[in-house]
């Protein structure tokens, strides 16, 4: 029963979008409007708010961390404390609250996987700032760290659960990058801190 209230608990606060929450504090635009279309920390930048996609990146990654450290505090077993990630993460992308459009699930990633494993999060974020400065698309950015993240793990020595949700993550990752990966492809694509997509 707990690990049901966990993971309904988690994909609620997951399904909350602190892209649309933080525009609307800050008189903007809803971010499925423009650019992008992607109520996510990188489309509110292309509003020329830095803080309010500060808010953004910070929000979402927060309640993937959140949900994740409260299943660990409670000692869930690993199989379900991985439920519980992937559940916050999947509110995340298909949001009750949002008739089920969501985000990308980059910043809420991050903040599950420093929930699992500081060093894991604390790398992939590593990676990620690595290919933002060099290549400066976050899509690629984004895209890199996914697959590199179940690889962490891994040598990390993490439960073989929390390995599985990793690459499961990784996956749904890619899958919803994959109108970016398309734009890559082209050259269409926008980089970090342009204010319309390509």
């Amino acid at each position: 029963m707990l690990t049901i209230v966990f993971v309904i608990a988690a994909y609620l606060l997951g399904s909350i979008s602190f892209a649309v929450v933080t525009s609307k504090l800050f008189g903007l635009a809803d971010p499925r409007t423009y650019g992008s279309g992607n109520p996510g920390a990188t489309n509110v930048l292309r509003s020329g708010k830095k803080v309010a996609a500060a808010l953004t990146l910070f929000g979402d990654a927060a309640k993937g961390w959140l949900a994740v450290f409260l299943a660990i505090q409670f000692a869930l077993p690993d199989a379900q404390i991985a439920l519980v990630a992937l559940a916050v993460f999947i509110g995340h992308l298909f949001p009750v609250f949002l008739r089920f459009k969501g985000g990308k699930g980059v910043a809420t990633a991050l903040g599950v996987l420093l929930a699992l494993s500081g060093w894991m999060g604390l790398a992939v974020l590593a990676t990620w700032l690595f290919m933002a400065l060099v290549f400066r698309y976050s899509s690629l950015s984004a895209l890199t760290a996914a697959v590199a993240a179940p690889i962490y793990a891994i040598l990390l020595g993490l439960p073989q659960e929390w390995v599985l949700a990793c690459g499961i993550l990784s996956l749904l990752l890619i899958w919803r990058h994959k109108s970016n990966i398309q734009n890559l492809l082209s050259g269409k694509e926008s980089k970090i801190g342009s204010k319309k997509a390509g």
